[in-house]
């Protein structure tokens, strides 16, 4: 796409474009990975937050398929807090998802639990049948992880009814095939046969062929199954439509030439193994697939002693325990990294949510300050409920600081806060504006119904026991309430309130005027 054209690309556009990307089974990676970063710079650019964090999210998954958790992590975390924080809900679902595929990648099968549920409970009734679809095969992949394959099954069984219902033939096919070798892994091969025949039915029903992965999946069970004349077969065949088909990554050829080499031995036909495992061998050193060539090794072993060579069984055994424990400690590595990152993304949200709290807050009283006032009332007062407005003013204040000092003044101050925030329970809030001068809120009443909660406060400052720290000054507060009317807002309602206010004042103080 030309520079210019993505510069005049509108905000649908860049949603449509991130959609059709999202939640897409197999592809380029890099190239998805390169469109999510455009994509999210350019929502950038139009200040969509929400859209450059979905373009984020995207990007984040390609990052993790590569291998880099650490910052696939600490991109999810910002997203989710930025939704949970509003309550965004599509991104709260899309989120949990990659948080939950991130943590399992950590090994981390509760985290990776708790955050698929949290997907789906975040769904709502917008979401697009892909994405509810996806969502759920998540939390049944997580279950088949953790050991939970009956609750797996059910969760995988709701996944295929969407794509069912949605005609989403792609996304069956990926259930079907994930159901399978999660009842592969569980040891229920019959299971897993089944479902790699209702796979291969819904695939020949469209006219297609089933994917290099879930040919896999299906020399597998029939090796597990004791057909290994079948899984060679399978295998061979995959390996050829692999090579033929000229695709751009190696991983998925290793692991279809260690299945074939497993189904070789199997049959007794060791040289054929030897060979598939030699090749998989050299690709696990071209694209550095350690994970891979810890496999392969521990395969080496058995074909040695299935030739009767178990001195060279031995060695590479040794040598294959070794690579595993090289693995393990590179994969903690990652883990830590990505955990640290998880960590890191977490504490400068808390830690930026303690700031935003105290510049907030009144330091004195822990009353909201001004700045608090202006960013809630508006909103309250646009919501049309009933609202009093209430201003409070402490009477002669100077008197106690210039005869008792500021520190007593201060310890008065606290005190009505308290007084305040005790008459703002029944609905609203309390703050301190400034001073010796407070707002009291009410909501849900008008002023006959605030009244007589304004003057129980106006009571309990006069009636408190001000001796033991002004001595014979007594402390008292004038009050001026405006309820609301449709369409005032904060300047006004403040307006209105400042002069009952001095009218409080003006007519001896220590009261309330309306």
């Amino acid at each position: 796409m030309s520079g210019s054209r993505a510069a005049t690309r509108t905000v649908p556009e860049i949603a449509a474009e991130i959609q059709s990307l999202e939640y897409r089974f197999g592809g380029d990676g890099d190239h998805v990975l390169t469109r999510a970063t455009d994509l999210a710079e350019q929502a950038r650019a139009r200040g969509e937050h929400p859209l450059y964090l979905w373009a984020r999210l995207l990007e984040a998954n390609m990052l993790r398929r590569g291998g880099e958790l650490a910052t696939a992590a600490a991109i999810c975390s910002e997203a989710n807090a930025w939704a949970q924080a509003r309550q965004h809900r599509p991104l709260l679902a899309r989120s949990h998802q990659q948080l939950s595929i991130v943590h399992g990648n950590l090994g981390d099968i509760a985290a990776g639990l708790e955050h698929a549920v949290r997907a789906v409970e975040a769904l709502d009734d917008d979401a697009s049948p892909r994405a509810r679809g996806v969502i759920l095969l998540r939390l049944a992949d997580v279950l088949a992880e953790g050991g939970s394959p009956d609750a797996a099954r059910t969760r995988y069984g709701h996944a295929e009814q969407v794509a069912v219902t949605a005609g989403d033939v792609e996304l069956r096919m990926v259930v079907l095939n994930n159901l399978a070798y999660a009842e592969h892994l569980a040891g229920n091969q019959e299971q897993a046969w089944e479902a790699i025949q209702r796979l291969r039915t819904v695939t020949e029903a469209t006219g297609g062929t089933l994917s290099p992965d879930a040919l896999d999946t299906m020399a597998m069970i029939q090796i597990a199954r004791g057909r290994y004349a079948e899984a060679a077969r399978i295998a061979v065949a995959n390996v050829d439509a692999y090579e033929s088909a000229g695709p751009d990554d190696a991983d998925g050829l290793a692991e279809f030439l260690l299945t074939l080499a497993i189904a070789q031995r199997h049959l007794g036909d060791h040289g054929a193994s030897q060979h598939a495992l030699d090749r998989c061998a050299a690709i696990c050193e071209d694209r550095e697939l350690a994970g891979v060539r810890v496999r392969v090794l521990e395969e080496q072993a058995e074909l040695h002693a299935a030739r009767g060579d178990h001195a060279r069984a031995f060695i590479v055994h040794k040598r294959f325990h070794a690579a595993e424990r090289e693995l393990h400690s590179q994969q903690r590595d990652a883990q830590a990294r990505a955990r640290h990152a998880v960590f890191e993304t977490a504490e400068a949200r808390r830690e930026a949510e303690r700031f935003r709290e105290q510049a907030r807050r009144d330091p004195l009283t822990g009353l909201p300050n001004r700045r608090y006032v202006d960013e809630h009332l508006p909103a309250l007062l646009a919501a049309g409920g009933p609202t009093v407005v209430a201003l409070v003013d402490l009477d002669h204040f100077k008197r106690v600081n210039d005869l008792c000092s500021h520190e007593i003044g201060d310890r008065v101050l606290t005190v009505v806060a308290g007084l305040l925030t005790r008459a703002a329970r029944a609905g609203g809030f309390a703050a301190r504006l400034g001073g010796e001068e407070f707002l009291l809120v009410l909501t849900g009443a008008g002023t006959a119904e605030a009244a007589p909660a304004l003057e129980r406060f106006r009571q309990s400052v006069q009636d408190h026991p001000w001796s033991v720290l002004t001595g014979r000054l007594p402390v008292t507060v004038s009050v001026g309430a405006h309820q609301a009317m449709p369409g005032d807002d904060q300047t006004a309602v403040l307006a209105a309130a400042d002069r009952l206010l001095y009218e409080a004042k003006g007519s001896g103080r220590n009261r309330v005027c309306y």
